[in-house]
């Protein structure tokens, strides 16, 4: 299988290293705005370059996945729809609502096939803690807690055109939430704020924030977000039932430091960022995709999924703003 990649950045080259692994991938190439980076990227990794995203789509591709800015993502996957190429594309599908919906129009009755990352629904400890949501083994849930925090902040360059703590960041917490108990979320609480560079607060985004969340059935979550997190990225969920609990990411790379006298300490460094973290999960997810592009099997994660997750952030980012309790359902269109 050929497979194009457009966007060579901070995600998309480890996603290009992860092709070329795929046993079904035959060959790859890559594609940017900045066509000189793409260039050296297509040499450093062995793969071939295509000058602009009409070329690489003109190279006979059997899939596309796209990691660029997000503002350029509805064009993208429109334009690979359109000549029927199948679409992995990195969350979100859009920088709003507005601009999701319009997508998720445009793809209505096409049986071209699109995917969007959310790589947490193919990592291990989140599997296996939806099987025994599942299968009833923790009995009714009642509290789940999520945590996501970077050990050290993104680029400056980058915050302007993110989304905002909430949409960039928290929006894996607020999908997984809902992928794993299947329930949704009602209402949100969420109160955010600046400790850190002055580039957060200057593009009207914070790098911490706390997130207090009703699901549906009544169930209380909670998420804790942050940019500056010095023992390292910490990605974790508990998940509290009536009979027991399953929690995610406790293990021996977790970023926690216990106070108590005698406890043994980490003997491996703790995971370093995002990619670090869930570098096994990404590998499943595209490898995923390739089933997807091959017909082989149906999106796992369409647009419409991400929309649900994204009226959860933007729900959050109007608490914020406002100070109040947001019913989700005032975010629908």
């Amino acid at each position: 299988m050929r497979l194009g990649l457009v966007g060579t950045g901070r995600i998309g080259t480890p996603h290009a290293e992860a092709l070329i692994a795929l046993p079904e991938v035959s060959s790859v190439v890559v594609a940017d705005a900045d066509a000189e980076r793409a260039r050296a990227t297509a040499a450093k990794l062995d793969v071939e370059f295509a000058p602009d995203f009409e070329a690489l789509l003109g190279s006979d591709v059997d899939g596309l996945v796209i990691t660029t800015s997000t503002g350029s993502h509805p064009e993208l996957i429109v334009k690979a729809v359109d000549r029927g190429v199948p679409v992995f594309c990195e969350k979100p599908v859009a920088t709003d609502i507005d601009g999701t919906l319009e997508v998720i129009r445009h793809l209505e009755g096409s049986a071209v096939p699109v995917q969007i990352g959310f790589q947490r629904r193919f990592d291990t400890g989140y599997r296996t803690a939806r099987a025994a949501v599942v299968s009833g083994a923790l009995g009714w849930v009642h509290t789940l807690r999520a945590t996501t925090f970077d050990q050290v902040p993104p680029a400056a360059e980058y915050i302007p055109t993110s989304g905002g703590l909430f949409r960039d960041c928290g929006i894996h917490d607020f999908d997984i939430l809902r992928w794993l108990t299947g329930r949704e979320v009602a209402e949100v609480f969420a109160l955010g704020d600046n400790r850190g560079a002055r580039f957060f607060r200057d593009a009207g985004d914070v790098d911490t924030a706390a997130v207090v969340l009703r699901m549906d059935d009544g169930a209380l979550a909670t998420v804790s977000l942050g940019r500056y997190n010095g023992a390292g990225c910490d990605v974790r969920l508990e998940v509290l039932g009536s009979k027991s609990n399953a929690i995610v990411g406790l293990d021996d790379r977790v970023p926690l430091r216990s106070a108590e006298p005698g406890y043994p300490a980490a003997v491996r460094p703790a995971y370093s960022d995002f990619m670090d973290r869930f570098r096994s999960a990404f590998a499943k997810e595209l490898s995923a995709f390739v089933a997807v592009a091959a017909g082989a099997a149906e999106s796992p994660c369409g647009p419409a999924e991400v929309l649900e997750a994204f009226y959860v952030a933007e729900a959050c980012e109007v608490s914020r703003r406002e100070r109040r309790l947001v019913a989700v359902d005032e975010m629908r269109r």
